[in-house]
């Protein structure tokens, strides 16, 4: 993985594009169907000849570059955002201590690779089998991401799969994230610069 601005800006919008995801589900029961399919096959690339090959093309992570430019502000749907980054690179972080942990993940992600050649990936049960493995191997680490949104919307199980399935995703881009030198500090420091570049890449969408 080569370890660039590019590289990182990708990797930071997979991560953003995740959340920007959960949040729509959260409230609305529903998102971009051609973003959350980005977010759920990059689970499962776990071979990719890029940064980008993760997710397919600049446009899959349109709604993830748009987040980055505009959707962390101050704003209360921008602090859930960046609260939502926040916990998931903490649980990658602990992620990353646990090899144990990692080789479960390893293993419950090839088991749904094995599964696509049978059944289609969007499936419900699918969808089901993939949210399965964040609540089995990423939620007992801690810490629990609390996700807030509509309360009737998020009892339904086939919403509470999707925001699981999604989170896992964010896990993915998280991991990537850091694969290709990405750390807390360009988050603070390195932010303009990831802005720019993406701002760069929405313009030739």
């Amino acid at each position: 993985m080569a370890n660039t601005l590019y590289d990182r800006t990708i990797a930071f919008a997979g991560i953003c594009q995740a959340v920007a995801l959960v949040q729509q589900v959260a409230k609305d029961g529903y998102c971009d169907s051609d973003a959350f399919e980005a977010s759920v096959k990059a689970i499962i690339n776990t071979n990719p000849s890029s940064t980008l090959d993760v997710y397919g093309r600049e446009s899959d992570l349109k709604i993830g570059l748009e987040c980055m430019v505009k959707g962390i502000d101050s704003t209360p749907a921008g602090s859930e955002i960046t609260r939502y980054i926040i916990s998931l690179m903490a649980l990658e972080r602990k992620l990353n201590e646990k090899n144990e942990v990692m080789g479960q993940l390893g293993d419950r992600i090839q088991m749904i690779e094995r599964q696509v050649s049978h059944f289609d990936l969007f499936d419900e049960q699918m969808i089901s089998n993939i949210a399965s493995i964040y609540l089995d191997v990423i939620s007992p680490i801690g810490p629990r991401i609390q996700v807030t949104g509509t309360p009737s919307v998020l009892q339904q199980t086939t919403n509470q799969h999707k925001v699981r399935a999604l989170l896992l995703s964010g896990i993915r881009s998280t991991v990537l994230w850091r694969q290709v030198g990405g750390k807390r500090r360009h988050m603070v420091f390195g932010r303009k610069k990831m802005v720019e570049q993406a701002q760069i890449l929405l313009a030739r969408l």
